[in-house]
C-alpha cells in the first residue's frame, strides 16, 4: 500500500509509486543544480567584468578596437566575405563526400583478414602514415602547384586542387578513426553473423560498420569540424573564399576587421557541429552509463 506523502507518476504505459525518499532525493539534486547554477553565474559575471575592465583600461585599447573591431569596416567586408565563403562551403561539401567514401573503403581494407590481403593492408598504411605526417599545407602546396606542372597547357580550377589536397589529407585522418571503430565492435558480432551464413562483405556491410560508425561518431564530427577550418587555407592557392576576400579587404583600407569578419562567419559556420557532437556525446555517455545499449 502506498504511502500517504507518495506520487504517482505515468511514464507512457506504466504507472509507478514514487516514494518520500525519491522524492527528497529528487528535491535535493534541484537545490544542488541550482547553487551550481547561480555559483557558474556569478562567476562568469565577475570574469566578464575583469575582462572588460583590463581591456577598457588597456593604453591602445581604441587603436586595438579600430583597427580590428570597426563597425564601419565590417559592414563593408561581410557581402565580399561572404561571396567567399560560399565557395568554401561547397569546396566542403564535395570534399566531405568521397572522404567519407574513400575512407570507408580504406578503413575496410586495413581489417581484411589473411596473408593473401597483406600488399593491400600493406599499401592502405603506407598511404595513412604519409598523409596523416604530412602537414596540410605541404599537401595543398604540393597539389595546388605540383599537378598544373604536369600540363601547363590545361587550366585546372583552383577550388578542385584544394578540395583534392582536402581529400588525401583527411581520408587517412578518418579512415584512421573508423578503423578504431571496426577493431571495437567485438569478435562475437562478426562470429554470430558468419554462423547464420552472411559473407564477409555482407557481415561489414550490415553488422561491423554500422555499430563502428555509431562507436566513433563523435569523433568523425570532430574531423569533419577540422575540415571545415582547413578548407579556408585553400586561400594560399590563390582562391577567392572567405579569407581571400578578407585579405583584398584589409590590402584596400589597411584594417584588418574583415579577418574578424571571416573568423566570425566560420565560427558560426562551425558551432551547430560543435554543439551536436557534444549533445551526442552526452547521449551515449548517459546511455552507456545507465547500461543502455550503444
Amino acid at each position: 500500500m502506498a504511502h500517504s506523502d507518495s506520487a504517482v507518476e505515468v511514464i507512457g504505459d506504466f504507472t509507478h509509486v514514487v516514494t518520500p525518499v525519491e522524492l527528497e532525493r529528487r528535491k535535493l539534486r534541484r537545490l544542488r543544480a541550482l547553487r551550481s547554477t547561480s555559483i557558474a553565474t556569478a562567476s562568469s559575471i565577475v570574469v566578464a567584468t575583469l575582462v572588460v575592465v583590463l581591456l577598457a583600461h588597456s593604453p591602445g585599447w581604441a587603436q586595438t578596437q579600430q583597427t580590428f573591431f570597426s563597425r564601419k569596416y565590417f559592414i563593408e567586408s561581410l557581402p565580399s566575405v561572404l561571396e567567399g565563403l560560399w565557395l568554401n562551403l561547397r569546396i566542403l561539401v564535395g570534399a566531405a563526400f568521397f572522404v567519407i567514401v574513400l575512407a570507408i573503403l580504406l578503413a575496410t581494407a586495413r581489417s581484411l583478414r589473411g596473408p593473401v590481403f597483406f600488399p593491400v593492408r600493406f599499401l592502405a598504411a603506407a598511404y595513412t602514415d604519409l598523409f596523416r605526417g604530412l602537414p596540410f599545407i605541404v599537401v595543398l602546396y604540393l597539389v595546388g602547384f605540383g599537378v598544373p606542372a604536369l600540363n601547363p597547357t590545361v587550366r585546372i580550377p583552383i577550388a578542385l586542387l584544394g578540395g583534392i589536397a582536402l581529400v588525401l589529407t583527411y581520408t587517412s585522418y578518418v579512415a584512421e578513426v573508423l578503423r578504431a571503430g571496426l577493431e571495437a565492435v567485438h569478435p562475437s558480432q562478426r562470429a554470430a553473423a558468419r554462423s547464420l551464413g552472411l559473407t564477409h562483405g555482407q557481415t561489414l556491410r550490415h553488422i561491423v560498420i554500422p555499430q563502428a560508425i555509431r562507436k566513433v561518431t563523435p569523433a568523425l564530427m570532430n574531423d569533419f569540424i577540422s575540415m571545415q577550418k582547413d578548407v579556408g587555407l585553400i586561400s594560399t592557392l590563390g582562391a577567392v573564399d572567405a579569407i581571400r576576400a578578407a585579405q583584398v579587404h584589409q590590402a584596400m583600407t589597411y584594417n584588418f576587421t574583415s579577418y574578424v569578419t571571416a573568423g566570425l562567419l566560420f565560427i558560426l559556420l562551425s558551432w551547430p557541429f560543435i554543439r551536436l557532437s557534444d549533445w551526442y556525446t552526452a547521449r551515449l555517455q548517459k546511455r552507456e552509463q545507465t547500461g543502455g545499449t550503444v
